[in-house]
C-alpha cells in the first residue's frame, strides 16, 4: 500500500485526508492511502519517517514550511527560490522538497486580476506568504509585507505594521492576500486587523483560509463591496501538483 499523508500542528482544520480519500474513491485507485500526521516539532519528523517506511510523500502545512528545509535532501528550482516548501517527495531514501502553493495560488487568482491590481498587500510572513510573494513579483505587481512586528522583516522589502494601514494604503494597494492562520476554523471569530471601512469595489481580497468558506475577514471585506476568494481551489491545485509529482 503506497502511503501519503500531511504534517504539520494542529491539523484539526485541514480538509486534505478528505480531499485525497474522495479522489482515491472517485479514481478507483485502490493501492494509496492519505493520512494526518501531527508533528508537535519538526524534530519529531525522522521518526515519523522511520516508522512509515512506505511513505512516498508528505505535504507539509503550518507551522513547518520553512523548518522542513533542513531535513531535506534536494530542493527544486521554485521551492528553492521561494524559500518554502509544502510538498516532499521521498524516492530512494531522499527527500526532495517542492512548492506546488506557487502553482496553486498562480492559477487560481490570475483570472481575477485587473489592471487596478498592480500592488498587492500581503497579510502575513510564514512559508504560505513567501508562495504569494514569489508569484506575484513574477507577474510584475509590487509587493508589502504586514506583519505584526515588521523589523524582523528584509529591511529591503517593503512594509507595514497594522497600525500603518490607513485610507492612502489601501487605496494604492487593491489586492490583499491573507496568509495568516487568523480566522481558521475552529477559531473563527479571528481576523487581521485592517481598516475594512478603506476597501471598494476595486479591491480583491484573497485569503488562503479554506476553512470556513467564508472567514471573518471575508466577509467585513464583502461588506464593502470588495471581490472575495477563499483558499479552496488553491487547495485543489496544489493537492492535484503534489499527486503529479509523487507519481512522476
Amino acid at each position: 500500500m503506497k502511503r501519503f499523508g500531511l504534517i504539520g500542528f494542529p491539523l484539526g482544520h485541514s480538509f486534505s485526508k478528505a480531499y485525497f480519500t474522495e479522489k482515491f474513491n472517485r479514481e478507483g485507485i485502490t493501492d494509496a492511502v492519505y493520512d494526518l500526521f501531527p508533528l508537535e516539532k519538526i524534530g519529531d519528523l525522522p521518526g515519523l519517517l522511520s516508522a512509515h517506511p512506505e511513505l512516498l510523500g508528505l505535504n507539509v502545512t503550518i507551522p513547518y514550511k520553512e523548518a522542513v528545509i533542513p531535513f531535506l535532501d534536494e530542493l527544486d528550482e521554485i521551492a528553492r527560490e521561494a524559500g518554502a516548501v509544502n510538498t516532499v517527495r521521498i524516492r530512494d531514501g531522499k527527500l526532495q522538497g517542492f512548492n506546488t502553493d506557487v502553482y496553486g495560488f498562480a492559477q487560481s487568482i490570475k483570472p481575477f486580476l485587473a489592471s487596478h491590481h498592480e500592488r498587492a498587500l500581503i497579510l502575513g510572513t510564514g512559508g504560505a506568504s513567501k508562495a504569494v510573494y514569489h508569484v506575484l513579483d513574477k507577474i510584475g505587481i509590487d509587493c508589502a509585507f504586514v506583519s505584526r512586528d515588521k523589523t524582523k522583516l528584509d529591511k529591503n522589502q517593503l512594509a507595514f505594521a497594522y497600525e500603518e494601514l490607513n485610507e492612502y494604503v489601501l487605496d494604492a494597494f487593491r489586492l490583499i492576500v491573507n496568509t495568516t492562520p487568523l480566522g481558521t476554523f475552529p477559531e473563527t471569530d479571528a481576523c487581521p486587523a485592517i481598516p475594512f471601512q478603506f476597501l471598494s469595489k476595486d479591491h480583491l481580497v484573497y485569503d488562503l483560509i479554506y476553512n470556513p468558506a467564508e472567514t471573518e475577514f471575508l466577509r467585513r471585506a464583502k461588506a464593502q463591496s470588495a471581490q472575495t476568494m477563499n483558499g479552496l481551489d488553491m487547495l485543489r491545485l496544489q493537492a492535484e501538483k503534489a499527486w503529479e509529482i509523487w507519481n512522476g
